[in-house]
């Protein structure tokens, strides 16, 4: 599982015999018009996820069964309703669940993961919702305790303020903002812990899809902030549970 490569190394295993455990064809499975990662969950942790949006219909009912057959889960990022609906009817027997929200469409385990530790995902503005809550299911589908902090935009800087208390208790904050993005330099200024920034699409004209936020953000003079491409929150909430599993670890052990 997740910490598999960590232990092995500390054991004292060369990475060239844990890399030639992966280099064969048996640590994927090949399916003519995509090699599906089956040996991801052994390597990363978590198994791959499906990127759903462009897929044509065939491939993605090929690649969710194959996916459940083998991890028995499956979690796709970016999927639309036509998409869900195909899946739904494909497989009626499994859990297939689909957020119009955050477009996830997932097939849970039947045990789900223990949710470990804390992370905040905290929102400009309701607008970017959508983004925000990509980041938070991911994380939360991958073991990680959520506390969503929405509407909190630098343009009414009090609604933040009143939830500083709450952003000391966890072990990382997920900062969720489009226009002018300012949102990650403060929450950055705020706390001890890591600060994932996301650049939302959000914004009128010169917001350029995301980039004024984007700039902001890679710019920002606020320590410990680190930033993920526009639009991402599934990148940031998959990492954000590295950290808060380590900060776990750490506590812990």
């Amino acid at each position: 599982m997740f910490g598999n490569v960590s232990n092995n190394y500390k054991k004292g295993v060369k990475m060239s015999s844990l890399n030639s455990d992966f280099s064969n064809k048996d640590s994927y499975e090949e399916m003519g018009f995509a090699k599906l990662d089956t040996s991801r969950t052994a390597r990363s942790g978590f198994p791959e996820v499906v990127f759903c949006q462009g897929k044509a219909d065939s491939h993605l009912i090929s690649i969710y069964g194959k996916l459940y057959e083998k991890n028995k889960e499956v979690f796709g990022t970016r999927a639309n309703e036509h998409q869900a609906n195909l899946i739904t009817s494909m497989y009626p027997k499994l859990p297939v669940k689909y957020d119009p929200l955050s477009r996830i469409l997932s097939i849970a385990p039947e045990q789900p993961r223990e949710l470990v530790g804390a992370i905040a995902v905290c929102s400009a503005g309701t607008a970017d919702l959508p983004i925000a809550e990509e980041a938070a299911q991911t994380a939360e589908y991958f073991g990680t305790k959520v506390r969503c902090i929405y509407d909190v935009g630098v343009s009414g800087i009090h609604r933040l303020l009143a939830q500083t208390e709450e952003l000391h208790k966890v072990n990382c904050v997920i900062a969720v903002a489009g226009m002018e993005g300012a949102l990650a330099s403060v929450i950055g200024g705020l706390v001890s812990v890591p600060v994932i920034a996301v650049p939302t699409s959000v914004g009128y004209g010169a917001n350029l899809g995301g980039i004024s936020a984007l700039l902001t953000m890679i710019n920002t003079c606020a320590n410990g902030v680190t930033v993920v491409n526009i639009d991402n929150g599934y990148g940031a909430g998959y990492v954000a549970t590295q950290i808060n599993r380590l900060a776990v670890s750490h506590f812990e052990g």
